[in-house]
């Protein structure tokens, strides 16, 4: 029974920490202290605005950035956004 509680407690730490990590979304104000590194973007037909986020977010990691500012989002059948990287 411990094994199995210590493997249900390591799996939330990990995942806890990987949260911990992840690229925030910040406003013009705040970018202004940061250095810029490029641009993603991403796009779905049925991802909804917190969706578009998280991919934001994943994509942004990726890449190495520790923060992004959404710079285009709209709606033309599907969601589109595309955010600037920043470390």
């Amino acid at each position: 029974m411990n094994v199995k509680t210590s493997m249900a407690a390591v799996s939330l730490l990990s995942v806890l920490s990987f949260g911990a990590f992840a690229a925030e979304s910040v406003n013009a104000d705040q970018a202004q202290s940061m250095q810029s590194i490029g641009t993603v973007s991403v796009s779905g037909v049925s991802a909804s605005p917190t969706d578009i986020n998280a991919q934001l977010s994943q994509k942004a990691d990726a890449q190495g950035a520790k923060a992004y500012r959404v710079v285009e989002a709209y709606l033309n059948g599907n969601y589109h956004a595309t955010a600037e990287l920043y470390k």
